[in-house]
């Protein structure tokens, strides 16, 4: 009888799922892998709509089912989902133990108004883990940018996103969760023009009667003051930030933007420029939000204002993306037509 070599597997030790380095490379992950699927079977015509400090984001079209021959309605009924694309490298990454973090910690959660990652696969052709989301239109900062474009982003709709985020941080407090990097760039809006938080790489969970930490978190123009000396509660700081981000919609930039030195940066936001277009209850908003963490009110408490409570129907918000789509279709017409031949007379 022949002895098994180390090369080859045994029933005792079975062929490993991935070729060389990736399987020891994923396995902290396994358990959120799905490891029975090959995701080039699955989504197909990746395009590329953004890029991050781990890997870039694709839209990706979901694929019939093997066997099945694509009809014409299939081609206008087609699904598509974000999937974002973890490269591997053979020793590993501090990026993966973050988002061995991050997936652990949104482990069943499940909200209308948080954006999780559904599912995880590994591609062995390019050693990248493909990680699958819902495909959402733009980020709150995106629609920022296209202000200068004439984009208005008017009191009730600002009213109605900050709903949104309200909604999802009310669940995730009840968890004991808290996102701690809350800003226009981590809300995202679907085609339905529903918000959802996104980003979950600086959250922790702590207990209700035990919330303080005391390691830094967040990016300083939304960052709640109490974070930069800690202690702090770390389930008071997200409605600082979305006082904070509030106010960047109605300014187009976030406070303290001009301040260079953090150490400078106030406890109270600048006034508003032309304060007397918007109302009371905009005001009151903005007040509580920034009140001292003892003092300041929880999601519930915030959802029950006069400010929340007159909010726009969904129908502003896909007004809204229609006008940043016709911008960019526009912009893309210009810059398609300039580089075609056309020469700009001076």
């Amino acid at each position: 009888m022949l002895e098994h070599s180390p090369s080859r597997p045994s029933p005792v030790t079975p062929a490993p799922r991935y070729p060389g380095w990736v399987t020891e490379v994923v396995a902290p992950l396994s358990a959120f892998i799905d490891e029975a699927k090959d995701p080039r079977a699955l989504f197909g015509d990746l395009r590329e709509i953004g890029e991050g400090e781990s890997g870039s984001v694709y839209a990706a079209r979901v694929l019939a089912p093997a066997g099945r021959e694509r009809s014409d309605a299939d081609a206008t009924e087609a699904e598509f989902v974000a999937i974002k694309n973890v490269p591997l490298v053979p020793n590993g990454s501090p990026k993966l133990v973050d988002l061995q973090r991050e997936l652990s910690l949104m482990r069943g959660v499940r909200h209308e108004n948080v954006l999780t990652m559904d599912e995880v696969f590994v591609d062995i052709v390019e050693d990248g883990l493909w990680i699958k989301m819902e495909l959402m239109e733009r980020s709150l900062a995106d629609m920022l940018l296209l202000i200068d474009e004439g984009i208005v982003i008017e009191e009730k709709p600002i009213a109605l996103f900050a709903s949104d985020v309200l909604h999802g941080l009310s669940y995730l407090q009840k968890l004991g969760i808290a996102h701690r990097d809350l800003r226009s760039d981590n809300l995202l809006v679907n085609s339905a023009g529903v918000a959802k938080i996104v980003d979950f790489s600086a959250a922790v969970q702590v207990l209700k009667d035990e919330p303080s930490r005391t390691d830094t978190a967040g990016i300083i123009y939304w960052q709640a003051p109490e974070v930069r000396t800690p202690p702090y509660n770390a389930l008071k700081v997200d409605v600082w930030s979305l006082g904070a981000t509030v106010w960047e919609m109605a300014q187009a930039e976030p406070p303290f933007s001009d301040v260079q030195d953090p150490r400078l940066i106030p406890h109270r936001w600048p006034s508003l420029h032309q304060a007397e277009i918007y109302s009371r209850s905009f005001h009151d908003f903005l007040h509580l939000c920034s009140q001292p963490s003892s003092l300041r009110p929880d999601p519930d408490e915030l959802l029950k204002t006069p400010f929340i409570r007159n909010a726009s129907g969904r129908t502003a918000i896909l007004k809204l993306l229609s006008e940043c789509k016709a911008i960019e279709n526009r912009a893309s017409r210009r810059h398609s037509s300039g580089s075609n031949g056309t020469v700009s007379v001076l």
